[in-house]
């Protein structure tokens, strides 16, 4: 049977007369071993704040690694972050909103405010719409604010908070909706699902390091005239167009806080086949989920620890020096950062801790070279070996002029790689998803371990593609086929 526990900032938040549930400090959810290998838990995050690398977002981004049922997820208080992405979950309430509302038409206050705890309303008459509105947004306490411009419709959704106490009457709406959500079974958000045909490939001109070089794009569009796909390179500013294609392939940097998650969410919402998806983003982009998953999933990675502002002690005893901290959304090298020694490690830390709350500490281990092997839903599909910058520690040297210069490089058959590497970073990618990854990886004497796994690897011309040639982007757009082929049945 589950187990409930309400995750707080601090116990002082949770007042005598609420519900009695199992309450949590956020810090000891955190870091307490009963709740690393506990599995059956039902995790309410009634944490202060739920912004990008805060206490209470890493408490819900670290649930899923550890097979806990959180809410409210990190999607959600992904959706909630942008007005952009969460207005497309709400366009199908439309007429529910007009009939709710008509009687306020005619009110001088043009603006309404509705608190929703779990789902339910103070207001009878709005309890239908305040559960589906919850049901698109699985957060505890929400506040949404209509606003009438020729009709009503939602202005904002926001997440409300916990602050030690709730003023009337909704400290009794609280009590009521927990109670009453404590005694359902856990329900999933839900997921629209339409289906349309063409493909789009989102990559930005101007990035310097970009995941697909000019030449291995129109690579992609020569490949997809063979597949009968029509690929299409479009920018930033084709947001609003994306719905008009069938598919979107993201071929520049991905993170949370960036419009390329925002992209593929709505092409997720739009029912289209997108790599990367949302959920394969939120996964990779941070270090500290993919070192506690693989913790959890025992699969090899260099001795780790993560760390909490206000509470860091010297890594001298478990990990040692020189040691490698990173910033959790860090890519291509940067955020990465090596202490030798334990006043480089107190200045770095007190620096990182500035940007996040959570910072992931990382044995480190020196080789000549890092494994990259490229998977394609759940196969692999290239290898190659980065051999680290000259002088430097790292596959790419980022110089205070901005300059960044990047080590050789080795590509081999998928056949001509040690098996333990392919095995290791399959074993990886299967918990991530079905989409296009790489996975670093470094082999030594002692064996084989995973640095970490990309949401959007490199397919650059004249490097991922040296073995495979023009068949490396055949097989990628073959994909796109298939899912929409898919698709197509099931309508």
């Amino acid at each position: 049977m589950s187990v409930h526990i309400v995750v707080v900032e601090s116990l002082k938040d949770w007042q005598a007369d609420y519900p009695r549930v199992q309450v949590v400090a956020a810090r000891d959810y955190l870091s307490k071993a009963e709740y690393l290998k506990t599995k059956d838990i039902r995790v309410i995050n009634l944490c202060r704040s739920y912004r990008y690398l805060s206490t209470g977002y890493f408490c819900s981004l670290l649930a899923e690694p550890r097979s806990h049922r959180v809410i409210p997820t990190v999607r959600t208080l992904t959706s909630l972050s942008s007005k952009a992405i969460y207005s497309l979950n709400i366009e199908d309430l439309s007429g529910v909103i007009q009939k709710r509302f008509k009687k306020r038409e005619r009110e001088i206050d043009q603006t309404f405010e509705l608190p929703i705890f779990f789902g339910r309303s103070e207001d009878p008459n709005l309890q239908d719409l305040s559960r589906q509105i919850f049901d698109l947004f699985q957060c505890p306490l929400l506040k949404v604010e209509f606003r009438y411009q020729g009709k009503w419709h939602i202005d904002t959704v926001k997440p409300m908070h916990l602050t030690g106490s709730l003023s009337e009457p909704n400290r009794q709406l609280f009590i009521d909706a927990l109670n009453g959500y404590l005694a359902k079974p856990w329900r999933a958000p839900r997921i629209r699902n339409t289906s349309r045909y063409d493909l789009a490939v989102l990559r930005n001109a101007a990035e310097i390091m970009p995941p697909s070089n000019a030449g291995a794009l129109q690579k992609f569009v020569k490949a997809g005239k063979k597949h009968g796909v029509d690929v299409e390179l479009i920018e930033r500013k084709d947001y609003e167009r994306l719905a008009e294609y069938d598919a979107l392939f993201i071929r520049e940097t991905t993170n949370i806080d960036h419009y390329t998650y925002r992209f593929a969410k709505k092409a997720q919402i739009e029912g289209m086949v997108v790599m990367d998806d949302p959920d394969s983003i939120l996964k990779c982009a941070n270090k500290v989920y993919l070192a506690e998953l693989m913790a959890a999933n025992r699969i090899p990675t260099p001795k780790s620890s993560i760390l909490q502002k206000g509470h860091v002690e010297s890594v001298d005893g478990n990990i040692g020096f020189p040691v490698v901290l990173k910033i959790p959304d860090g890519s291509f090298s940067r955020g990465v950062f090596k202490a030798d020694n334990e006043k480089e490690f107190k200045t770095l830390t007190e620096k990182l801790f500035k940007e996040s709350d959570l910072i992931l500490a990382q044995e480190f281990v020196y080789t000549e070279f890092d494994w990259r092997i490229g998977i394609l839903n759940r196969q692999p599909l290239f290898a190659c070996q980065y051999y680290m910058s000259r002088a430097h520690w790292q596959v790419v040297r980022h110089r205070a002029s901005g300059k960044a210069v990047e080590g050789n490089f080795r590509t081999l058959a998928i056949e001509e790689t040690p098996n333990a590497v392919v095995d290791t970073a399959l074993a990886i990618a299967k918990l991530i998803g079905d989409g296009l990854y790489g996975v670093d990886l470094k082999q030594t004497e002692n064996g084989v371990c995973v640095i970490e796994i990309n949401d959007n690897p490199n397919i650059d011309a004249g490097i991922e593609d040296q073995v495979l040639g023009d068949r490396l982007y055949q097989l990628i757009i073959a994909e796109f086929v298939r899912r929409l082929d898919i698709r197509r049945q099931r309508r």
